[in-house]
């Protein structure tokens, strides 16, 4: 008998015995099962900035964590050893027994991060809810491949969430081997929930994505209301160490770029260019948060002038959670 996993825009319909393309999501003895539940293959403590997150909690840390597995094959990819090829085995952890190491952590979050936490959505979901039951909060740092049945799943529970915009329909067919349009449409959705932080990151690899593509992007993000996008700079990886790395004076380009498009909140990742890690008020430009350059501090200094969410100096309301 077939069965149909939902996790992802891809629905795989399974055989007995068959796995999805993400290689973790298998038909056994008529029972859909994530291969490897509950097995964590990363674990870290991190500032929430590395995420990244710059408007959710800004200053603290977070758990995070990462069960082996992804539903795309992008050549670039940095996590390819806990998520590509081979199922990687890793310690057991309870969803109970994980939300009781945030606890005693005293970190305030739990990421769900590093591989793809889509194609462990039920450990995510279970997780996630043993968390809000101890006051937590939980974060997702993911591509954005949800179906629609699995994201309002796992909506009400996830405070925050980081999605990768990767590039236009040949670019995610070219290089990630997935499909646009179902990470627009999570975006989108995400985007319209008032009581959840959204932030979108876009690696920029130069000689690849171009200034045309970038205004593409940048209008469909206007589009669905995104505030928040952090444009980072490409370093050779994986399938992909052959090719340059991005120039910063590139990535200055496109800084510049998308700062000319309705979003307020522009930053640059994986750089040297300080100036575009400032969190600024849209309304008087004033600095709400000085740096997070999460590298060279340990905690980031925020300045007098936020008051709640808002800018002490003109009252405009900052997006985010602080």
């Amino acid at each position: 008998m077939r069965l149909q996993c939902d996790f992802c825009y891809l629905m795989c319909s399974l055989k007995g015995g068959q796995r999805g393309v993400c290689g973790i999501r298998e038909n056994r003895n008529g029972e859909l099962v994530t291969l490897g539940y509950g097995e964590l293959v990363a674990s870290a403590i991190d500032p929430i900035e590395k995420k990244p997150l710059y408007h959710f909690l800004p200053a603290t840390e977070t758990l995070s964590v990462a069960l082996f597995g992804c539903n795309y094959r992008c050549k670039f990819c940095q996590n390819y050893h806990i998520s590509q090829g081979e199922r990687v085995r890793g310690k057991k952890v309870s969803p109970s027994q994980l939300a009781q190491a945030l606890k005693e952590s005293g970190t305030p979050t739990l990421s769900y991060t590093y591989s793809e936490p889509v194609v462990w959505l039920d450990y995510v979901e279970a997780s996630a809810k043993e968390v809000k039951q101890i006051g937590g909060y939980n974060c997702m740092i993911t591509n954005g491949s949800f179906s629609k049945n699995s994201l309002e799943r796992v909506l009400p529970y996830i405070d925050a969430f980081n999605i990768d915009l990767k590039g236009d329909e040949a670019f995610y067919r070219d290089y990630c081997k997935g499909q646009l349009q179902p990470v627009l449409d999570s975006i989108e959705t995400i985007s319209g929930q008032k009581d959840k932080v959204l932030e979108v990151t876009t690696l920029l690899i130069e000689g690849i994505h171009t200034e045309e593509h970038l205004k593409a992007m940048a209008n469909q993000l206007v589009e669905r209301g995104v505030q928040v996008w952090h444009l980072s700079r490409f370093y050779p990886q994986y399938q992909m160490r052959d090719h340059r790395q991005t120039s910063e004076k590139y990535l200055l380009k496109l800084l510049e770029l998308a700062s000319q498009f309705s979003i307020p909140y522009i930053y640059a990742g994986n750089s040297n260019l300080r100036e575009w890690e400032h969190t600024r008020c849209p309304s008087c430009n004033t600095t709400i948060v000085t740096s997070h350059n999460y590298p060279l501090k340990t905690k980031i200094e925020i300045e007098t002038n936020l008051e709640g969410n808002l800018c002490r100096q003109c009252g405009f309301e900052i997006y985010g959670a602080y």
